[in-house]
Order: structure tokens, then sequence, then C-alpha cells
């Protein structure tokens, strides 16, 4: 049975990276999975969130739709994406980011466990897998092991990770009715998902240094308001 898959890949001034985010994705094949499904990128939705260098020209002439998102927020690009494909609804949705520091060729192994009918849910875990040697400073991977340990302990989950890449079944995301629109989206997906009881499950994702400059970990600043903003809504959805 063939799945469809949209990936929606949020931007802000990515134009340096975009183009090989883009051209590993259109130039995939992607063999049946272990169930025999078939998986093809229907869609491919780069979210221009607000850039000042030529993102969208360069994600338009690499052939993805470009839909502008002038309001700035890694969740809000999420949520715009989301809403692009109101009328044109895929299997399964990824959620991929533009600097090209998560690998598209692990794409299938995302996405195969969903399109088989295993799982609803499958985040590539940069901690079971290898990155390299600056791809995850020192900030940015003790602020994950603090929120993922926090998670689990709230929600009894068993999550190694807040990494950005990954997929889910369509209907499962629209249930969840995420509202985030910044720097706690991914630990909001994570929580509702718990909440939600879908059937979740983490892949090995190498992690790659990105191409330029963090807008999170790369400046003290940005450390400190998405780590506060993901410990909040962690705690957020634990008295509700």
């Amino acid at each position: 049975m063939q799945k469809r898959i949209a990936i929606i890949i949020p931007a802000l001034n990515e134009e340096r990276s975009l183009p090989m985010v883009l051209g590993a994705l259109t130039g995939m094949t992607m063999p049946p999975t272990p169930g025999g499904s078939t998986l093809s990128i229907s869609r491919i939705v780069v979210v221009d969130n607000g850039s000042t260098d030529a993102t969208a020209r360069v994600a338009a002439a690499a052939g993805a739709e470009v839909v502008s998102e002038p309001k700035r927020g890694y969740g809000r690009g999420c949520l715009t994406g989301i809403a692009a494909l109101a009328g044109d609804a895929p299997d399964i949705v990824v959620f991929l980011d533009a600097d090209f520091s998560d690998d598209p060729s692990l794409l299938p192994a995302l996405a195969g466990p969903i399109a088989d009918g295993a799982m609803d849910f499958v985040l590539g875990s940069r901690i079971l897998g290898r990155a390299e040697p600056g791809a995850l400073l020192p900030q940015a991977r003790y602020g994950n092991q603090v929120s993922v340990r926090l998670l689990n302990l709230l929600y009894g989950s068993r999550y190694t990770d807040l990494g950005p890449f990954r997929a889910i079944r369509y209907d499962s995301l629209m249930r969840l009715g995420m509202r985030d629109e910044s720097f706690g989206w991914t630990a909001e997906m994570q929580v509702k998902a718990v909440r939600a009881g879908l059937r979740i499950a983490e892949v090995p994702a190498s992690y790659r240094k990105r191409v330029g400059t963090s807008k999170i970990t790369g400046t003290l600043s940005g450390t400190i308001r998405a780590g506060t903003k993901i410990i909040w809504t962690i705690l957020r959805y634990s008295r509700s």
C-alpha cells in the first residue's frame, strides 16, 4: 500500500543549507518498508519564517512549495506548514530542520513503522545515533538531557531526545491540537503524544554540524530562552 509523506521544513535565513536538504530529498529512492508499504514524498513545504536572505527563492528553485510566515518562531513555522496541508491530507507528516544537520536519508527509518501500522509517532534520536564532533554543543546536550529526564519523570515516557527530525501519522497529529509557536514545540508534541496514548518509537539519527550558526544554542540568550520555554512547556501540561 502506498503511503504519502508531506515534509514540513521551517526555515529562517537558510539560503546556504536549503539546496542541500532539498537536493537530498528530491533525489531519494525509498525501498519498500518491511511490511510491504511504499513510501512517496507527495509534498515538500518550506515555510519561510521571516527570512531576510534568499531562502524563499532557493527553495522555490529547488522545487519546494514555499509558504510565507512572517511571524517568527519555530512552532509558528510548523503550524503554518500544517495549515498548508489542509485539503490535501497526507498519510504521514515529517518535520525536518533546514540547516542540514539532520540526515534526510533517514526518512524511511522514521516513516516506515508508521506506514506499516506499527507506530503513530517516530522520533529521530540524536542521543541513540551518532553526532559529529561539535554538532551538539555542550549547552544543547545538557539542556536536552535535563528536559528529557523531567518529561520522562512526569509522564512515564522513555524518550532520549527532543530532536527536531520526526514523523507522525497525519490524523494523530491533528488530534494533538498543537499550539506552541516557539521553542516549546518539540516538547509539546512529545508530551501530548504520550497523553494521547500514541504508539511511540525512537530510531537512531545521525547529526551533523549545521550550516551556519544556530539561532538557539549559538547564543547565550537563545539558549536561556529556549531552555526556559521547554521546561515551562513540560511543566504546564503536567498540571492539566
